[in-house]
């Protein structure tokens, strides 16, 4: 999906960027191999292969970074199966208190080395969660631009934090998907421990109470709970990137196209 993605080139939205894979121009490679493209003047072609060298000399560093900076940030989705490998699936809890006087009880990460739990006057630390971001290309979370990123960011703002992050939240809204995580898990048929399962957020804060207060017993079930909430991530994540990819992805015109061509005269 990414070599074939035309969008982060100055002046190309994905209208544009569908005309060019009508016309057969479905990859970085044919785009620098075509001596003209209809409807791009020869001296934007000029700087368009400039900007595609460069996208493919960082492609082959594997440098994300490049990309998460010239792509938006609802299109970074498109980096999911070019960086799989190194992709982080990442949940958080709180104390239930907004990030200006509260604090992280729970940071879960996981990706191939494993599921990391990173507990609040444990091992939650800059050092630790510096080393294990540092493992990492993409980000993967379910509203993390509104809530898990800005709170670890503002708990520990001296974090090296500049992932490309694919927002399955805001990337299942494109495609009709409503409600929260749990709620999408359940029209996936993504399953959860009994011990579990129909828990929330709110009951995450209750059992780290309850934790605190010496109840171990809270503590590896807000373990687990945390665990499920990035675990079912993954899955989740592949669904959506595939819908996504079917939409937008040579050879298919996107629903919105299809809605404003019929509509022409």
């Amino acid at each position: 999906m990414l070599e074939s993605t035309f969008i982060f080139l100055d002046g190309i939205g994905e209208s544009t960027e569908q005309r060019l894979w009508d016309l057969g121009i479905d990859s970085w490679e044919t785009f620098l191999a075509s001596p003209s493209i209809p409807g791009i003047p020869s001296a934007r072609k000029e700087r368009y292969d400039a900007e595609l060298l460069t996208a493919r000399h960082q492609l082959q560093r594997r440098n994300a970074k490049h990309f998460a900076q010239c792509l938006k940030s609802r299109d970074h989705w498109r980096l999911f199966e070019t960086f799989r490998d190194t992709t982080a699936f990442l949940d958080i809890e709180t104390n239930g208190a907004p990030a200006t006087h509260g604090y992280i009880t729970v940071i879960g990460i996981y990706g191939k080395y494993g599921m990391t739990a990173f507990v609040h006057e444990d091992n939650l630390t800059h050092d630790r969660l510096d080393e294990e971001f540092a493992k990492y290309d993409l980000l993967v979370t379910f509203f993390g631009s509104g809530f898990d990123l800005p709170y670890i960011r503002a708990k520990f703002p001296q974090l090296t934090l500049d992932h490309a992050h694919f927002d399955v939240c805001f990337a299942a809204r494109r495609l009709g998907y409503k409600g929260g995580l749990k709620h999408i898990e359940g029209e996936l048929d993504l399953q959860r421990p009994a011990n579990v399962e129909g828990l929330t957020g709110w009951d995450a804060v209750l059992l780290w109470e309850a934790w605190c207060e010496g109840d171990t017993d809270a503590g590896h079930r807000l373990l687990e709970y945390n665990e499920m909430d990035v675990k079912n991530l993954e899955p989740l994540a592949e669904h959506v990137f595939d819908e996504l990819k079917q939409r937008y992805q040579p050879g298919k015109t996107p629903e919105y196209m299809r809605k404003r061509k019929t509509a022409e005269p």
